[in-house]
């Protein structure tokens, strides 16, 4: 399928970001716009169809960027029968890490599980980076550097993306160090800054930290696949499928319903493959996820996120996360790897769904 612009890019404002005032923001990507969760991995699909045929034959490593990019690595992985990895910025008992960092990101540091690397690198001939948007490719050149002084071992890189702003110079640079490109639709960020700078910020803003929320349903599921780890991507998917089994076994028939499912933070793709399911069974379903971006919200009309709830993070009490442009559904999902009894985390979150949704139910997958 061919992309325009129209499809795939919608300009927002970072909030108190010097390195750069905008964001882009995918209305498909299943991220911080709900989307139908077909359309979601229908787009990684189409991404992975780019670079099918030409690795065929070739030892792969697929390492996805967190947190935006997760889902869109597993996915791609998935297409081309991989071993996955993602970049991760929690924290993982009892291993090494490669340390990397973004540079304009509002959450810089980014980290390799070193172990997993390094028990598969001989094996590999090529690694692919997966992004959502790639607009210097400066952290994947950091990245490669650390790899190439790591291991001596001739590899090939290449970076797969969604979207592609680099500027000549970048593209001219990945040329000469044979880094091959591909993506679904190059962009000029040239005028971004200036659209984001135009909007206003009269957004609905909610902080939903300190209520107690109503009573909701929760399930643990056992059977986990933690992506930052190394996995082959087969697995991981048949791990998904199991999930969803399990849920379906837990919540009887849905039908004919609207049902929003929520991923959070860096697991993102679990709850696109269950809403995908969910949505097969004769449903309409939505997807999205909470994130550590602070993002202006505004009313403007050609603006994409309208209202920002702010919470604790599942993972991190002390760190603020945020979702955006929640509505009103017959049934809500929260999907999670996320584990111990964090409560600030999960009530925050629930407070936020409970502003327009009752039926909510906490599945935790780890």
């Amino acid at each position: 399928m061919e992309y325009v612009e129209n499809d795939l890019v919608r300009i927002a404002k970072r909030e108190n970001n010097n390195k750069r005032n905008y964001l882009i923001v995918d209305p498909l990507q299943g991220k911080h716009i709900p989307v139908s969760p077909s359309r979601s991995l229908g787009l990684f699909s189409d991404l992975a169809k780019t670079v099918e045929e030409e690795y065929k034959d070739e030892r792969l490593l697929v390492i996805g960027f967190a947190e935006t990019a997760t889902a869109v690595g597993a996915g791609v992985a998935i297409i081309l029968d991989a071993k996955y990895i993602q970049t991760t910025r929690e924290n993982i008992p009892y291993v090494e890490y490669l340390f990397f960092s973004e540079e304009h990101s509002h959450a810089t540091e980014q980290k390799l599980v070193k172990n997993d690397i390094d028990a598969v690198i001989k094996d590999i001939d090529r690694v692919i980076f997966v992004e959502d948007e790639v607009s210097t490719g400066k952290t994947i050149v950091n990245i490669i550097s650390i790899i190439e002084k790591e291991y001596s071992k001739d590899l090939k890189f290449s970076v797969v993306s969604i979207l592609n702003g680099m500027p000549k110079e970048n593209l001219d640079s990945y040329k000469r160090k044979n880094i091959d490109l591909h993506y679904l639709l190059k962009t000029d960020h040239e005028q971004y800054s200036g659209i984001a700078e135009g909007f206003s910020e009269n957004g609905n803003y909610y902080d939903c930290i300190l209520k107690t929320p109503k009573d909701i349903f929760k399930i643990d599921i056992d059977g986990y696949k933690n992506p930052r780890r190394l996995i082959q991507a087969g697995e991981y998917v048949d791990a998904c499928d199991k999930l969803w089994k399990r849920i379906k076994e837990e919540i009887g028939i849905i039908y004919k319903k609207e049902i929003l499912v929520i991923g959070t933070e860096e697991c993102m793709f679990p709850a696109l493959y269950v809403g995908k399911m969910i949505e097969e069974t004769g449903n309409k379903v939505l997807c999205h996820s909470t994130t550590r971006s602070p993002i202006v919200v505004s009313l403007d009309k050609d603006y994409p996120l309208h209202s920002r709830y702010e919470l604790r993070s599942m993972y991190d009490e002390e760190r603020t996360v945020f979702l955006y442009n929640i509505a009103g559904f017959d049934r809500v999902f929260i999907i999670s790897d996320a584990s111990g009894d964090k409560e600030k985390g999960i009530n925050s979150l629930v407070n936020a769904l409970q502003v327009h949704n009752n039926n909510i139910t906490l599945i935790r997958w780890c």
